[in-house]
């Protein structure tokens, strides 16, 4: 793909075609600059078949920022354009639609609100707030989703394995399996979601973290193909990398082969005066074999070299890993939990594709258009109760009972301050007969959750590195209840509606069904 092709592919076509033609249409209707705002969420936790998550981790935000301020309508853009045909072979825009769109075909007049990057989110809960004219705010539509709920996927995957494997080192080796370029994506995600590192490159190097790696099958096959052998590989790496020797012991024969070559080489570096870092099992059963490795190199004294497993690892597969390593390990004199300190996980194809889930399902929903500086709530009416949006500029917030802990997440009207000596409401936001009353002493602290991010196309908000994303994570998975951070049927984090926008939906609700009831006269 030539250079100005793929701007074509990446810029401001990157966008589905409904979005155009539904900005046309505004266009023509004289709608197309009336401010509208339209809330990004997520309906359902991801699912992964055998378990399913209990909460996410929002992220991607600063990339779509990116994304937003080099991007604008070019040329080529209108060229390319001039030639979508109708069914019947006419234009399908027109001149003066397309005059209008290069010359506002930006995102400088764009409001947003977010939650920030990094923090726990829930469904229903709008994650980004977008203010606009309304073709712009719809064409930025399809972008948005694509690196929001992306990154949000991964991410909330990440902490899941994080959180499965006790907040151990974790590596990211997804990149050869990732989709095309959205491997950058998927490992930027992982590294606010739970990574610790990723082996690629490049994004390591923007990122400012140290890339990790070590070798793979290979290097010691080559070696065998020569005539040398297995030791003699680990002897030429070794050489090469004295401080970094980490060794892939199960081409041949792990416990038989690989691992007394590794502690032979080991010995050698600690007579020249070099630390082993340690080994890496990728095939075979892992839970026995880390047993087993750890009692060899114990043995030999090397009891500080750290296990990396590998093979397709995701929170379920470590989560068993470490049961059967809690059963096991005493039977063969190997201290559990001192081997479960000085494992380190690289996870691939399982995290970067988000195996059992691979979408996350966002949606961008119009809720409200200003007409006469008024802001009117808009709706959309579903068979299923669960799609049918919350309407209105809305607030969101975050309340914390007696021991600290996040107990509900609060949407309400733009006017309301919920928490005062009257206690807090909380209606389910689609069953009437659900709800629960907070009294004012069972809450310590209700906090807001959206900020500003863009007032019309300026950054308004500061975007903090991957380490203090990484902090907002650790605080918030933190202050999640323990059943919502469970593995298995996590228990359900309560998203509801203040009284006062549980009304308002319901008289929309009525008064948009009333035509469709009322008999004909």
């Amino acid at each position: 793909m030539e250079p100005k092709e793929r701007e074509t592919a990446e810029g401001f076509l990157f966008t589905d075609e409904y979005q155009l033609t539904m900005a046309q249409l505004y266009f023509r209707m004289g709608l197309h600059e009336k401010l509208g705002q339209f809330d990004h969420f997520y309906r359902s936790y991801p699912d992964y078949g055998l378990h399913k998550a209990g909460y996410c981790i929002t992220a991607g935000l600063e990339w779509l920022l990116d994304w937003m301020k080099i991007t604008y309508c070019r040329d080529e853009d209108i060229e390319y354009l001039k030639t979508q045909k109708n069914r019947l072979g006419g234009r399908l825009f027109g001149d003066d639609f397309l005059t209008w769109l290069r010359a506002n075909g930006n995102f400088d007049s764009i409001s947003l609100q977010a939650i920030p990057e990094g923090r726990v989110v829930h469904p229903n809960v709008p994650l980004t707030v977008v203010q606009g004219p309304l073709a712009i705010a719809q064409i930025l539509e399809t972008s948005l989703l694509n690196h929001l709920n992306y990154q949000t996927l991964i991410a909330t995957k990440a902490a899941r394995i994080k959180e499965s494997g006790r907040g151990k080192v974790m590596l990211e080796f997804g990149i050869r399996r990732g989709q095309d370029k959205g491997a950058n994506a998927g490992a930027r995600a992982a590294l606010i979601g739970g990574a610790d590192y990723t082996s690629n490159v490049g994004l390591s190097h923007v990122l400012g973290y140290p890339p990790k790696g070590t070798h793979a099958h290979s290097m010691v096959q080559l070696f065998m193909a020569l005539g040398q052998g297995e030791l003699e590989a680990f002897r030429a790496y070794a050489d090469v990398y004295p401080d970094d020797c980490l060794l892939l012991v199960d081409t041949i024969d792990t416990l038989e082969s690989g691992i007394p070559n590794a502690i032979r080489v080991f010995e050698e570096l600690r007579q020249k005066g070099h630390q082993p870092v340690g080994i890496r099992l990728d095939s075979g059963d892992l839970a026995y074999l880390s047993i087993q490795a750890a009692r060899m190199l114990d043995q030999a004294g090397f009891p500080d070299t750290v296990i990396v497993l590998s093979n397709n690892l995701d929170e379920l597969i470590i989560w068993q890993i470490l049961t059967q390593i809690q059963e096991e390990a005493p039977r063969y004199g190997v201290e559990a939990d001192s081997l479960i300190d000085r494992l380190v996980y690289g996870v691939g194809t399982r995290l970067i594709v988000s195996d059992g889930d691979p979408a996350l399902g966002g949606v961008y929903k119009l809720v409200a258009v200003c007409d006469e500086d008024q802001w009117i709530p808009a709706l959309k009416i579903s068979e299923s109760h669960s799609k049918t949006p919350n309407p209105g500029h809305k607030l969101v917030w975050r309340i914390y009972d007696q021991r600290g802990k996040a107990t509900a997440d609060l949407l309400s009207l733009e006017d309301e301050r919920p928490g005062d000596e009257s206690g807090i409401m909380l209606h389910h936001p689609t069953q009437a007969s659900k709800y629960r009353e907070l009294g004012a002493g069972s809450v310590t602290e209700v906090e807001p959750l959206l900020v500003d991010i863009l007032r019309e196309g300026e950054l308004v908000a500061e975007l903090p590195s991957i380490d203090g994303l990484r902090e907002r994570r650790d605080a918030d998975v933190d202050r999640l209840d323990p059943g919502v951070r469970r593995l298995m049927n996590p228990h359900i984090y309560h998203v509801s509606l203040s009284e006062n926008l549980w009304n308002m939906k319901q008289e929309l609700i009525a008064a948009a069904l009333s035509p469709i009831s009322s008999p004909v006269s």
